[in-house]
């Protein structure tokens, strides 16, 4: 007598619909080699892993049925700066209504800062007068809202950390020592700081400084 196999037992896929498990390697390849052209992380792949009810959201706009609108962020740069450690605040530059952008911004060096040289921080503030800096309110926006801070802000070209500064807002102790606030990254978030001008600034130590 013929031994007959029995069909394997197919799964109910509701009608109209695909079962998951039908996406072949190659589309999964497909998906993750264009999200990597196009600036996707692992923290971004995480994230989409975790929006839960929200992908109901992405699937509408997939489907036609739902628009993308970029949320635009507006930093107050005439605004007075927020307390600082109860500092006095020795001048504080306005900027008006900055809409974040990255790539209008630029993170510069003075000559006197690079090639291994050290520049004191009174003097580099006399150099950036000329500058476009930004003030202390654009880096207590960036600390509230750190998922904008560019990835590049974090290291320089030789892996070294950046300590970037807002040289728009210059504060004064007590006893008449000046300081400058700092943006850097540590244990793995953004953190704020703050140097005396008395102080040397090396090449790990770019202004923050708007290119438009």
């Amino acid at each position: 007598m013929a031994k007959h196999n029995a069909e394997p037992a197919l799964a109910h896929v509701p009608e109209g619909t695909e079962d998951m498990s039908s996406y072949i390697e190659g589309q999964t390849h497909q998906l993750l080699d264009s999200l990597e052209m196009h600036g996707y992380t692992a923290k971004h792949l995480t994230t989409l892993g975790q929006l839960g009810d929200r992908h109901s959201l992405v699937k509408a706009y997939l489907d036609g049925h739902a628009d993308i609108k970029l949320v635009e962020h507006v930093i107050d740069c005439d605004a007075d700066p927020k307390p600082y450690a109860g500092l006095k605040i020795e001048e504080h530059k306005k900027g008006g209504q900055l809409v974040w952008n990255p790539a209008l911004l630029h993170l510069h060096l003075s000559p006197n800062q690079q090639n291994g040289k050290v520049v004191v921080g009174h003097e580099l503030r006399k150099e950036l007068a000329r500058e476009k800096v930004l003030n202390a309110n654009v880096l207590d926006y960036l600390l509230a809202n750190p998922h904008l801070i560019p990835e590049e802000w974090k290291q320089d070209e030789q892996g070294r950390t950046r300590y970037i500064f807002f040289w728009g807002t210059i504060y004064r102790v007590s006893d008449g020592y000046l300081c400058v606030r700092y943006l850097y990254w540590s244990e793995g978030r953004f953190r704020g700081g703050n140097d005396w001008l008395d102080d040397g600034w090396g090449d790990q130590d770019p202004a923050a400084v708007s290119a438009s």
